[in-house]
């Protein structure tokens, strides 16, 4: 009767080895298998992401992030193969995910504003924007935030998410930008002479494009003076340069030029 027993547990025994070593053998399996497949996926993501002129800041970040994911799902596949009961694991990581998604809210936001602005580039380093109300130069773009240079050299931060759903211009994306102004003459100044003598300005300025065409018309009947617009087209590095000479030509010879630059004014009649 003891040799039975004996026997029967030698058998239980020889039976959950064999049966733990096959399931044992088979956990191996997926794991090198899986890890070798995922490899080369990685290679071949790898590729996609290089032909696409993908980010190199966002590279890294996405081929981690897949590896990751797809190495957990081998993890679980394997573990499966060995008997383990993965619902209960996979509602309680499901549970710890959803958790951590509410309480970082905010910064997934910022990083899914940052993967749309790598992958789309509405912006590069080094141009110039306006965005949530700053205007400055690009200095880095990275995953939760975009660093601006301001004019005066302030260091903005901006958090990607409502750079990616808000309104933006930027002033560098065209090879050309318009400068505009209105000048003012005086009612009674030679409104041919003062075109002429803008026009004059504007050919002496080589940073000013030939075409389009520079456009100067009478914009505007004004209370105290008689406006004129003026338009060119500048190499978008040449803009404030335009802009702020233009300004001093028109100051320092409209006078010698018999043009008067007007400024508010009232006439006061009394009765008696």
């Amino acid at each position: 009767m003891d040799n039975i027993d004996i026997t029967s547990l030698y058998d239980i025994a020889a039976g959950i080895v064999i049966e733990f070593g096959t399931s044992l053998i088979g956990f191996i399996a997926v794991l090198i298998i899986g890890f070798w497949v995922i490899g080369m996926i990685m290679k071949g993501v790898k590729k996609g992401f290089e032909k696409k002129d993908l980010s190199p800041s966002l590279q890294p970040f996405l081929l981690s992030l897949i590896s990751t994911l797809l190495k957990a799902l081998v993890v679980i596949s394997a573990l499966s193969v060995l008997g383990i009961e993965m619902t209960s694991f996979a509602a309680i990581l499901g549970a710890a995910g959803l958790a951590v998604g509410m309480a970082l809210s905010g910064t997934l936001q910022n990083f899914a504003g940052g993967v749309m602005v790598l992958i789309f580039k509405p912006y590069e380093v080094g141009d110039v924007i306006d965005a949530q109300g700053y205007v400055g130069s690009v200095k880095a773009i990275r995953i939760f935030n975009t660093i601006l240079n301001t004019p005066d050299n302030k260091v903005v931060i901006i958090p990607n998410g409502p750079i990616s759903t808000g309104s933006l211009i930027n002033f560098s994306k065209e090879d050309t930008r318009r400068v505009d102004w209105t000048v003012g003459i005086g009612y009674g100044d030679d409104y041919d002479k003062a075109k002429s003598v803008l026009l004059g300005f504007i050919k002496d300025d080589k940073r000013i494009m030939s075409t389009p065409e520079p456009f100067i018309a009478l914009g505007e009947l004004a209370d105290s003076s008689v406006n004129l617009t003026v338009r060119v087209w500048v190499n978008p590095a040449d803009y404030w340069g335009v802009y702020f000479d233009m300004n001093e030509k028109v100051y320092k010879n409209f006078e010698k030029e018999g043009l008067n630059i007007p400024f508010p004014q009232m006439d006061v009649h009394v009765h008696k």
